[in-house]
């Protein structure tokens, strides 16, 4: 399993610890990422994902998982929300007509 956000694409950074002596060894900065259960309304049913604590506050930010989805761009998203993604929109334009 990567560890990059489902949501916001938010992966590994490599970079330096610096010392006081200014010796710098190599150092793995590694995202803040939780497994948790969203609800979408529009499918109802919840979806389990791998996000960063951001993207959970951005979720909520946005109001849920649905309207974040509506607004995100899929060059960030991973290929299995793509999907849900493209689902959720299925399932909003069936409802309208």
């Amino acid at each position: 399993m990567s560890r990059r956000c489902e949501l916001t694409g938010k992966a590994v950074l490599v970079g330096n610890l610096v010392s006081h002596s200014n010796r710098k060894t190599k150092c793995r900065f590694l995202p803040n990422l939780v497994n948790v259960t969203l609800i979408s309304e529009k499918l109802n049913r919840s979806v389990r994902l791998r996000i960063t604590a951001h993207a959970l506050r951005s979720v909520e930010h946005r109001g849920g998982l649905d309207a974040f989805l509506a607004k995100a761009s899929d060059g960030e998203l991973s290929l299995r929300v793509r999907r849900l993604k493209k689902q959720i929109a299925d399932g909003a334009t069936a409802q309208a007509a």
